[in-house]
């Protein structure tokens, strides 16, 4: 299988490192197509094919296309690179905010697959959601799924607009756990410790009950009434987040980031 990564920034060469080190292709299958050869050096290391900086004929051999750019370069690179596409081909889409039938109308394209990576994904944990329109086949979406899955964990949805909910829970969910990581380093400062000792008493306590959830078949809640005593330091607290409105406050942040989505979609269309 012959893949043509455009756009040779974070995510693009995350994925063109992630697919050569479990060996799903060879460098020989691998292409990239960026606007400059800022990339050039990372893109040898990766391939065995130059970084192009143009679109041409090369791009009909490709069995799979994979467009990793900014979603506000989208219409100009459809442009450029319609003449030379196929009918055959894949087009795997992680732009965010941009739709299936999008895609399909600018790249001419039937076969389309729409992905939300999120920023985990350069150290191969990340979690991906996609979907894909009704001409690719049961056999082409397991190939995908086979990519994505070398950057972490996927979930594929027939329903388009999960994606937009993919986007508010996963897609921007790294940055709401480095909120909440944030504001208990900061409330360990304030209590007494230094930058350093309050970093790593989050840092370890995320990583310590994460690894607790993943080894374990508990749900979140049990976890919480085991580490809770009542009339305890945690049920202090909880009671304190409770009077606050914070699970009412979450919620209504992941649907402002999810009508954001929606927005954005419709922008783009």
């Amino acid at each position: 299988m012959n893949i043509l990564i455009i756009g040779a920034g974070n995510m693009g060469l995350t994925y063109g490192q992630s697919f050569i080190d479990a060996s799903a292709i060879g460098t020989g299958q691998l292409y990239f197509l960026d606007r400059t050869d800022l990339r050039q050096a990372e893109v040898q290391r990766l391939s065995a094919h130059p970084l192009a900086t143009q679109p041409d004929a090369f791009i009909r051999d490709m069995d799979l296309v994979i467009v990793a750019v900014k979603p506000q370069d989208f219409k100009a690179l459809a442009a450029s690179i319609k003449p030379f596409l196929r009918p055959h081909q894949l087009i795997l889409s992680v732009m965010a905010g941009i739709s299936v039938e999008t895609l399909r109308g600018q790249f001419g394209a039937a076969k389309v697959v729409r992905a939300m990576p999120n920023l985990p994904a350069q150290v191969g944990q990340g979690m991906t959601v996609f979907t894909a329109s009704a001409e690719v086949s049961r056999l082409e979406i397991f190939t995908v799924q086979n990519l994505l899955s070398t950057t972490g964990k996927t979930l594929y949805v027939e329903k388009e607009p999960l994606l937009d909910a993919a986007t508010a829970i996963s897609g921007s969910g790294p940055a709401f756990v480095f909120y909440f990581m944030e504001a208990m380093m900061q409330a360990g400062r304030q209590m007494g410790f230094s930058e350093s000792e309050a970093q790593l008493l989050v840092r370890q306590t995320f990583l310590g009950s994460l690894d607790l959830l993943h080894r374990n078949s508990l749900h979140c809640g049990e976890w919480i009434r085991r580490v809770s005593s009542k009339g305890g330091t945690t049920e202090a607290a909880l009671a304190s987040y409770a009077a606050a409105g914070l699970q009412e406050a979450i919620t209504a942040g992941l649907e402002a980031a999810r009508q954001r989505a929606v927005e954005l979609s419709g922008q783009a269309s």
